[in-house]
């Protein structure tokens, strides 16, 4: 194959970019002079079936369970980190209690998480693992006692993840605490 000269390539390149930008141009005028058509609206009522309405808390609903929760574990001289988080498993509010371990912020997540999930406090997913133990091995999900369901009519809307108290029991006990404050 023979080789272009360096002029011929400028020139050529020259011709390709010209062409590209009449023909960007051309599309942009002719998408300009004709005007764009409405998206489509749904109606937002209860009755249309392609909606569903959800429940979330607020971020002011969630502080108030998160600090519950840390006051719970503070008359007990435990140091903590608790999460909550919504019906799809994002977090709102996550708080590092004085003094917590590392790795209980990240613990705190994947437990609120795991509960929210499964609709279920983590200390009874814990009993599910002997049926089923490849549960373990969903990605975000930590199967140790800390991780309470928020409930509205029995479908699940937040969950709150406890990590670092010695114990499962006792981060589940603290996660309660939180859970009761927002019936207050």
């Amino acid at each position: 194959m023979k080789k272009l000269s360096l002029r011929t390539r400028v020139v050529t390149g020259a011709v390709v970019v010209a062409a590209l930008g009449a023909g960007t141009f051309g599309a942009m005028s002719a998408s300009a002079s004709s005007p764009a058509a409405a998206p489509a609206a749904v109606k937002a009522d209860t009755s249309n079936r392609n909606l569903q309405q959800t429940t979330h808390l607020t971020v002011a609903a969630a502080t108030k369970a998160a600090q519950a929760t840390l006051d719970a574990a503070k008359k007990e001289n435990q140091r903590i980190s608790v999460a909550v988080v919504d019906r799809n498993g994002n977090t709102i509010v996550t708080l590092r209690g004085d003094g917590a371990g590392p790795q209980s912020p990240e613990s705190a997540v994947k437990k609120a998480y795991t509960a929210v999930s499964w609709n279920a406090p983590t200390s009874e997913l814990v009993k599910r693992l002997e049926q089923a133990p490849n549960l373990k091995d969903i990605p975000g999900t930590l199967f140790l006692g800390g991780g309470a369901p928020v409930q509205v009519k029995g479908a699940p809307v937040a969950g709150i993840g406890v990590a670092g108290a010695p114990s499962g029991d006792l981060d589940e006990k603290f996660a309660q605490a939180g859970v009761a404050a927002l019936a207050r």
